[in-house]
């Protein structure tokens, strides 16, 4: 079992929190009143990096595309060369959906 660094009582708290919403709608309401937008604009960003570095888009292209800082790419580059698989798990999680 993976144990995380960053290991809490309020992040496990947080983490149960997200796991009770059923729906899409329900995270909307969730994560607008948790987050501001600025917060879930970097958060579904960097989400996006993933997906096109996953995809083997070149920096540039991702920078154009998304908006991203190359400080962004190089820090979810790294998490998906050398993170917890986090990005990977996700990602393909959200292919078969």
């Amino acid at each position: 079992m993976y144990e995380s660094k960053l290991k809490s009582d309020d992040l496990d708290k947080l983490f149960a929190a997200i796991l009770t919403m059923n729906t899409v709608e329900e995270c909307y309401m969730f994560f607008e009143d948790l987050c501001t937008i600025s917060e879930l604009g970097s958060i579904s960003q960097r989400l996006k990096v993933a997906a096109l570095l996953n995809d083997k888009h070149t920096c540039h292209d991702i920078s154009q595309s998304t908006g991203a800082s190359t400080a962004t790419i190089s820090r979810v580059n790294r998490c998906l060369h050398y993170g917890t698989g986090g990005y990977e798990m996700a990602l393909q999680r959200i292919r078969e959906v």
